[in-house]
This record gives C-alpha cells, structure tokens and sequence, in this order.
C-alpha cells in the first residue's frame, strides 16, 4: 500500500471511495477543465504541484481539457475526464466546476476557483463543503462596488454600463443583481445583457452602439479575447472581473488574484492525493485584490489615466 494511502486510513478516511479506485494507479492523474484560455491556470498549476515535490510527466500527469470559449463543450469534456477515472479535476470558473460536478460524484473536484459556490449550489457551506467539490471562490459578487467606483474614476463622466453576462453561468443572476445594487449611489445606470454563443454577443455590441452605452463590464467565464476585441472596435471601455481580460485588451479589471487561487488549487490537489476528503476542506476565499490597467487599450480609447489610479495599480501592461 502506497505512503498516501496509509495516511488515508491513518485519519479515519478509509470510507473515501477515492482512495481505492486510485491504488492501481502508477502515476496520479489530474484532469484541469477550463472554458476558456488555460494559460495562466496551467503555468501556476504546475509551480504550484512543485513545491510539494510533483513534476508534470514524472510524478504526475495532467490532463487539459478547454473548451476554448465554446460553453456548450464543457460537459462533454467533463465526461471524458471522469470517463478516464482521473485521481482529481481542477476546474476554473463557476460553469466547468458545474460540469465537472454533472459528470462525476466520486472524482474529487478543486475549484480554481468559482464564483458564489453556496448560492449555485456547488457546495453545502465555505467550511464544510460537502459532497465531492471544494477548493476556491473567486468573490466576484463582493468586490463589484469597488470596482464599480474605479469605473468612475477612470470614466469620471460615465453614466450608462452594460453588464455583459453569461447566459450559462449560475453566478450570472447574482453578479447582475449586486451591480445594480451598488449603481445608484454612484450615480451609474446598469444595463444587463444576457449572452451565449459568439453571435449573441457580436448582437450584443451592435445592442449597445444603438443604446449609447458608455463602458462594458464582462464576465469573465466569457470568452475574453473576443469581447475585447469587440469592445476596441466599437470603441467602448472594457472592465472585466478578472485580470486576464486585460491581458487581452481590456481597459482594466479589478478582482482577487487569480494566481493566489490557482496556487491554493495546486495545495488542495496535493492533500487530496495524500488522502484528504474534499468534502471537509474549507473553501478558501481570495484575501489580496489587485488593479489592472492595460495603457495600450487606454491610448487607442483616446482615456488619459488619473494619476490617482496610476498611484494604485498594482500592475500596467503597455
């Protein structure tokens, strides 16, 4: 019996069903599923896995499933990864962590991270999870007035915003309704629009020319580099709630440090091969926020940056 194994028994786990399905197994397998671009999730990832001593190939082997932006594939790839019995998924985002939870109630499941995962349902509790899925919030939801106000800031004139959202994302109604909580005393006007499918979004811009809409904030389980694209085009500043829409041509994001959540993951992954039960891992929320202004995209706006943002940023990408 491997080390991992006699821990497991050792804490009173043996009941896991995870533990002997995985003993045949000469090398762990983790499957990482991911809507949109995996990038940064795989790079911190792997650093993450290091540090306790996995290597990629070696010791372990990861399995990439991405859907590319195409929501609709998420539970057919899902399936597969359960499919091939994987010992773990790392999922990103609330709608991959949904569909990992549909194809699988044995496999454990890391959220890296997720949004509002008690209010979708994806866990009993942030303490005691339960069930088979644990690991991150992204808190999202709490974070929208601040960023809302250095919407303000960035557009002192601003008073018109689309919500871009995610039509196939649970977390949607709960993004939408804390925007238009936090707009009035701001003196902002939200606008949501519910999207799926990259057509509906291309109509969704053409929505926003004819309403002379201001600035966007997208959802960041949707496909970043078309929206930012998009955005640029029809000239209209893009805010996103996580930092990699930056990174391809947003104006600016404000959220929880992604690389935090996705190094968390790497933890959770590691005491759940040593044994750990899922279900009695906290869900572990983002305690450093950071701002991300892209000054390229400012410049081809036309947006001169207050220097009291440029005093705050904690990184500019030119």
């Amino acid at each position: 019996m491997r080390r991992r194994h006699f821990l497991a028994f050792a804490a009173g786990v043996s009941g896991w069903p995870f533990i002997g399905r995985a003993q045949h197994k000469a090398m762990p397998v983790i499957g990482v599923l991911d809507g949109g671009d995996p990038r940064l999730l795989l790079t911190e990832l792997r650093a993450g896995l290091n540090d306790p001593g996995y290597v990629d190939g070696k010791n372990i082997q990861i399995e990439l499933r991405s859907a590319d932006g195409k929501v609709d594939r998420l539970r057919e790839l899902a399936e597969d990864l359960a499919g091939r019995k994987v010992d773990v998924i790392v999922a990103r985002l609330t709608p991959a962590v949904r569909a990992a939870k549909a194809a699988t109630e044995t496999i454990p499941i890391v959220m890296a991270p997720a949004g509002a995962p008690v209010e979708t349902g994806l866990v009993t509790s942030l303490s005691r999870p339960g069930g088979n899925v644990t690991g991150h919030s992204v808190t999202s939801v709490e974070v929208t007035g601040k960023r809302l106000q250095l919407m303000r800031e960035m557009l002192p004139g601003l008073r018109r915003i689309v919500m871009l959202a995610n039509a196939d994302d649970p977390i949607s109604p709960h993004l939408i309704a804390e925007t238009e909580r936090a707009a009035p005393s701001l003196g902002l006007q939200i606008h949501p629009i519910s999207v799926s499918g990259h057509k509906a979004i291309e109509a969704a811009f053409a929505v926003m020319s004819s309403e002379q809409a201001e600035a966007v904030i997208m959802q960041s389980s949707l496909p970043e580099q078309v929206i930012a694209m998009l955005a640029l085009k029809h000239r209209l500043p893009l805010v996103s709630t996580t930092r990699s829409a930056v990174d391809a041509g947003a104006l600016m994001s404000y959220a929880g440090r992604l690389a935090d959540a996705y190094r968390g993951a790497a933890r959770y992954v590691d005491k759940i091969l040593r044994g750990a039960n899922p279900a009695e891992l906290p869900v572990q929320e983002p305690t450093r926020f950071e701002l991300v202004i892209n000054l390229k995209t400012a410049k081809e706006l036309g947006l001169s940056v207050p220097q009291t943002l440029l005093a705050r940023v904690d990184e500019v990408i030119e």
